[in-house]
């Protein structure tokens, strides 16, 4: 006879109506909302919602992984619904999502997975924990989104056109703000795939009509800086950004009905190497030497100068290291650390502001929503943290040493000038203007913070 399926379930109370929560979970974006960065899952196709009968196929894994197909089941409106495999990994799946009201604006959302793992009972050690990890993240993650649209509950819901938003930020963002009940348009360039308002700088064609009404631009696109800088890269970081940015913002200023606000990204390279001084939106940015990124940054935020004349509130978010497990400082990171071969960069003493995708997030729809703010902020943790602290936390989040520094002149040969100005450099950045301007941060803490985006739970 068959092993009986495995059941797991998580219960917890949110202070929010059962209909709240399930509006947000019949929302678009919902599932990649609440899919952990640290899994390697992607929506490739859905039919319907979460209906019964709708549908949606993922990909598990890398690009060459299973198709995992599941179909929604259960379906009543305000208090259920189901997802049962269809075909996938799993020889049993049934995924029930129950809401129960607990007095009038308080309910208990419970998550139950009846599963049979594909390898038989024994194989249920290790997709256990895996599912644990997975149900406690997207309780947590739910809570704070929720809390973070309810702050704004009486507002109209807005049209952000979003460039960039198949980036490590974009992809967070947008569906965050689909599920908080606003409409999203991408802005893609004219050669991408994909629906949304067409644009290329390179060319100078953008599709203004379909940008006319936004009530906001969230501007994210550029040339990745995480490579090694060779002579054509510079010349795309640099003309991305800049060109970009200023080809954009014209384009904004000169619509019949432009968005009241343009958030148009930035970064804390900005300030340049500054040691160990304590930085702030009121530091000059023309105090340390110049290299690449100041070169950039100033010049980033200059490009935004014609939306700004034109009236349109104008926030320059300058971004911290961000990191989630999905992509950028800390994905790269993550393998070599894992192998207890992790520790700090150089000798560990450079100043490393970090923010959390999801407070980077929680900072952009801030700024959407407080028609106060403008100009630069910085967009990082009010706890910035050396190299050398940053290892040790790390690799005490995954139980690994982390020991072996790896020598500047290492990074030198690999990296070459980006060594220095990206890897070496020290800037020691404090949130000013976004903690003045009320924002409350969801993981101040870097290993809060780590534990969370991994998750490790919040216990060493």
């Amino acid at each position: 006879m068959p092993s009986p399926p495995c059941v797991l379930e998580r219960a917890t109370r949110l202070p929010f109506a059962a209909e709240t929560v399930f509006a947000w979970h019949e929302r678009p974006g919902a599932l990649e909302r609440l899919t952990p960065p640290w899994e390697h899952v992607r929506v490739i196709g859905r039919s319907g919602g979460i209906e019964d009968g709708a549908s949606v196929v993922l990909q598990v894994g890398t690009p060459l992984g299973l198709r995992w197909v599941v179909r929604h089941r259960d379906y009543v409106p305000g208090r259920q619904f189901a997802d049962e495999q269809v075909k996938g990994p799993f020889a049993r799946w049934v995924h029930l999502h129950r809401f129960e009201p607990d007095g009038p604006s308080a309910c208990i959302m419970t998550d139950r997975i009846e599963y049979a793992p594909p390898l038989g009972s024994a194989a249920s050690f290790v997709v256990r924990p895996r599912l644990e990890r997975l149900l406690a993240y997207r309780h947590e993650l739910l809570r704070r989104d929720i809390e973070a649209h309810e702050r704004y509950a009486g507002r109209q819901p807005l049209r952000v056109a979003v460039t960039g938003a198949s980036g490590l930020i974009g992809r967070a963002l947008v569906p965050f703000l689909t599920t908080g009940g606003h409409h999203v348009t991408p802005v893609v360039r004219s050669r991408g795939k994909g629906s949304g308002v067409r644009w290329d700088y390179e060319t100078g064609r953008i599709d203004a009509a379909g940008l006319e009404g936004m009530d906001a631009v969230v501007h994210l696109a550029g040339e990745n800086v995480g490579a090694r800088w060779t002579r054509e890269r510079r010349r795309r970081i640099m003309e991305s950004r800049v060109i970009g940015t200023r080809f954009l913002a014209e384009a904004l200023s000169r619509l019949r009905r432009p968005p009241r606000v343009l958030i148009s990204a930035s970064a804390v390279g900005i300030y340049g190497n500054r040691g160990d001084e304590v930085l702030t939106e009121a530091s000059p940015t023309d105090a340390g030497p110049e290299d690449l990124l100041t070169e950039v940054g100033r010049g980033w935020e200059a490009a935004t100068e014609p939306a700004r004349i034109a009236g349109i509130r104008t926030v320059a978010p300058r971004f911290g290291i961000v990191l989630t497990p999905a992509g950028g400082a800390l994905g790269r990171m993550l393998t070599p650390f894992r192998l207890g071969l992790g520790g700090p960069l150089g000798d560990g003493r450079q100043w490393m502001s970090w923010i959390g995708v999801d407070d980077v997030v929680g900072a952009i729809h801030h700024a959407l929503m407080t028609e106060a703010l403008a100009g630069a902020v910085n967009v990082t943790s009010p706890h910035p943290a050396t190299g050398r602290e940053f290892a040790a936390t790390l690799g005490r989040v995954l139980g690994r040493p982390a020991l072996l520094a790896v020598p500047a002149p290492a990074l030198r040969l690999v990296f070459g000038e980006m060594a220095d100005v990206a890897l070496l450099s020290s800037t020691r950045v404090l949130p000013a203007r976004l903690e003045a301007s009320g924002y409350e941060f969801r993981h101040p803490e870097l290993e809060t913070a780590l534990r969370f985006l991994l998750g490790r739970g919040s216990e060493p």
